[in-house]
């Protein structure tokens, strides 16, 4: 019998870690109508352990919120950009000023945002990137954008988000939804997580690794952005200088299982029902402390 590979560990950070080494993340998220996207992307990036989190505001809404709610986060204020001027306005960012970047989450699907989108891809920010949510919706059938990317890239669809990406339906049963998950990482070079019970995971080339964790209570608004907020946290660890070893798969592994154990933690406190969005991000510190004793010392 296969041995199942264990789930990779962050790098640890060492004694005189700063911030920078920490690693920085740039998230491309929230808008008028869906602030709280931004919110939680923003502070679960930061509870896994990002040194650094900058937002690319886009509206009074988000702007307002994240000095109240995430105050640690940098706010990079885009109102003004038009929508022809954000691959230049991206582009003279100091090189290796993120080492992540998180797009998608409550973004909506206007020709502002698809525009917003497409030059952020193309500006070279940042060396790594998580597509997620409204970044798949307007990228759907457009498979070939992503593979010509000069970065690393994790695609985090959900079943619908799947069947618009590869514009044909995908059964639910586990083979089909296997099969799907190598299809969009094959077509889009990029590693996927696929979410659902139980999520996916595969590169291309390799095998799909399942994460069966988690609880139904997690099926609620706002949690992928949390997930989406921890993949982009441990990607960015893969180009902040931390360890070369560690892969964009081993990120995605990660971040799938760090994210289902919070789930479990705070159902066993709140019940199915009662899990919201933010409790995951309340029980990231423990799931992480759970998974690499390592912190502990």
């Amino acid at each position: 019998m296969k041995r199942r590979s264990p789930i990779p560990r962050p790098p640890r950070l060492p004694h005189d870690a700063h911030k920078g080494l920490a690693g920085r993340v740039l998230v491309l998220a929230g808008s008028a109508d869906m602030p709280g996207a931004a919110l939680l992307c923003a502070q679960a990036a930061q509870r896994a352990g990002a040194g650094l989190v900058r937002v690319a505001c886009d509206s009074d809404e988000v702007r307002r919120a994240l000095a109240v709610i995430a105050p640690e986060a940098v706010q990079l204020d885009t109102r003004s950009w038009k929508s022809m001027e954000w691959k230049r306005r991206l582009a003279v960012l100091p090189a290796g000023e993120h080492h992540a970047a998180l797009a998608g989450p409550g973004l909506g699907r206007s020709a502002r945002a698809r525009a917003m989108v497409l030059a952020a891809l193309s500006s070279e920010a940042s060396p790594a990137w998580v597509l997620d949510a409204d970044a798949l919706n307007l990228l759907a059938g457009e498979l070939e954008r992503i593979r010509r990317l000069r970065a690393d890239c994790v695609l985090t669809p959900h079943h619908g988000e799947a069947q618009r990406l590869l514009g044909r339906s995908i059964a639910t049963d586990l083979a089909s939804r296997k099969a799907a998950a190598r299809e969009l990482a094959e077509r889009s070079g990029a590693v996927v997580l696929l979410k659902g019970a139980p999520t996916l995971i595969c590169a291309p080339g390799e095998s799909v690794h399942v994460n069966s964790g988690g609880n139904p209570g997690m099926a609620t608004a706002g949690s992928g952005d949390v997930l989406a907020g921890v993949l982009a946290a441990y990607l960015a660890a893969r180009h902040s200088g931390l360890d070369a070893r560690w892969t964009a798969l081993d990120a995605a592994r990660a971040a799938a299982r760090v994210h289902a154990l919070a789930g479990d933690l705070a159902c066993a406190q709140r019940g199915v029902r009662g899990l919201i969005a933010r409790d995951l991000i309340e029980f990231l510190p423990a799931a992480q402390r759970a998974l690499d004793p390592r912190e502990l010392k």
